[in-house]
C-alpha cells in the first residue's frame, strides 16, 4: 500500500469508530431506564461490568503502548470527569425525556471548541463553527415538540448541562492523553473506567438506596449497559481521540442524540416526525462542513 494513503487510511478507521461509539453511547439512556436499581448504581455498574472486557482490549495491545498502570494528570482527570459525566447523566436521564437529557448533553461542542483553542492552542476553522450551529439547530429540532420548560423537567435539564461540561472536559482529557503520550485505546479506556468506577461506588454507597439487580433480567440490562455503551462507546471514541481533532470528534457525538432519539421513539414511545428527521439530516450537513482537512498527530490505535 503507498505509504501516503496510510494516514487517510486511519482516519477513515477513526472516524468509523467514532460513528460507532456515538451510537452505542446513545443506548445508555434505553438501558437505564429499563435497569432496576438506581440512578448512582447503574452508573457504577456500567463502568465495573465493563472493567473485564477492557483489561482484555488492553492486553491485547502492542506493548510501547500498552500502559495500563499509568500515573499520568490527563488519564486521572479523564476518570474523574467521565465519574460526574455519569453521576449527572444518569440523574438527568431519570429527571426528563431521553431527547432531552441527550440533547442537552450534546451542549459538550462547545465547551470542547472552548478548552481545544483556550487550553491546546488548537485553532478552531470557520467550518467548525458552521458545523456546530448546524449541529446545534439539528439538535434543537431533533427533540421537536418533546422539550417543555415545565417546572418538572428543569432538574433534569440542569443535569444535563452540567453533564456537558464534564463530558467535554473528558473528551479534552482523552485526547491529550492519546495524542502526548501514545497510550492504547484500551489501556486508556481501562484506566479511566478503573478511577470512574472507584468514584461512582463511593457516590452510590452514600446515596443509592437500590444497588444491587433484583433479577437475573436487570443483570443483563446493566451488562449490557457495559458492553454497547462503555466498551463500545467510550473504548472507541478513545480510539477516535488518537488520530481526529477533539473539537471535531465532539460534533460526531451529536449522533448519539440521534441514535437516543431513534430509540427513544422505538422502545419509549417518545414522539419522533419529520421536524426530527430533519434536525438528523442537518447534524450529518454540520459534522461534513466541519471535517477536517488535515491529519491530526498520530496515536496507537
Amino acid at each position: 500500500m503507498n505509504a501516503a494513503a496510510l494516514p487517510a487510511q486511519k482516519n477513515t478507521v477513526a472516524f468509523a469508530a467514532l460513528v460507532i461509539g456515538a451510537f452505542a453511547m446513545g443506548a445508555s439512556p434505553i438501558f437505564v431506564r429499563l435497569a432496576d436499581v438506581g440512578p448512582f448504581a447503574s452508573a457504577f455498574w456500567r463502568c465495573a461490568l465493563a472493567l473485564p472486557f477492557l483489561a482484555l482490549w488492553a492486553l491485547t495491545e502492542p506493548k510501547e503502548s500498552r500502559a495500563m498502570f499509568s500515573t499520568d494528570r490527563a488519564v486521572a482527570l479523564s476518570g474523574l470527569f467521565f465519574a460526574g459525566d455519569l453521576f449527572f447523566w444518569h440523574l438527568s436521564i431519570l429527571a426528563t425525556t431521553v431527547a432531552n437529557a441527550t440533547f442537552i448533553a450534546t451542549m459538550a461542542p462547545a465547551w470542547v471548541a472552548f478548552g481545544a483553542w483556550l487550553v491546546f492552542r488548537e485553532k478552531i476553522s470557520k467550518g467548525n463553527f458552521l458545523g456546530l450551529a448546524l449541529c446545534l439547530t439539528g439538535g434543537a429540532a431533533l427533540i421537536g415538540q418533546s422539550y417543555s420548560f415545565a417546572p418538572e423537567r428543569l432538574l433534569g435539564d440542569g443535569y444535563a448541562l452540567i453533564t456537558s461540561l464534564f463530558f467535554g472536559l473528558y473528551m479534552l482529557a482523552v485526547s491529550n492523553a492519546r495524542t502526548r503520550l501514545k497510550i492504547g485505546a484500551g489501556s486508556l479506556a481501562f484506566m479511566s473506567a478503573a478511577i470512574t468506577t472507584v468514584c461512582l461506588f463511593v457516590a452510590a454507597m452514600l446515596l443509592e438506596t437500590n444497588f444491587m439487580p433484583r433479577s437475573l433480567n436487570g443483570w443483563l440490562t446493566l451488562l449490557s449497559l457495559a458492553i454497547v455503551s462503555q466498551v463500545l462507546g467510550q473504548g472507541l471514541l478513545a480510539v477516535a481521540l488518537g488520530r481526529l481533532p477533539a473539537t471535531f470528534s465532539s460534533l460526531v457525538i451529536f449522533l448519539e442524540a440521534v441514535g437516543a432519539a431513534a430509540l427513544g421513539w422505538l422502545v419509549l414511545n417518545e414522539s419522533l416526525g419529520a421536524l426530527q428527521l430533519f434536525g438528523g439530516a442537518l447534524i450529518l450537513l454540520g459534522i461534513w462542513v466541519a471535517r477536517p482537512r488535515g491529519t491530526a498527530p498520530a496515536a496507537a490505535l
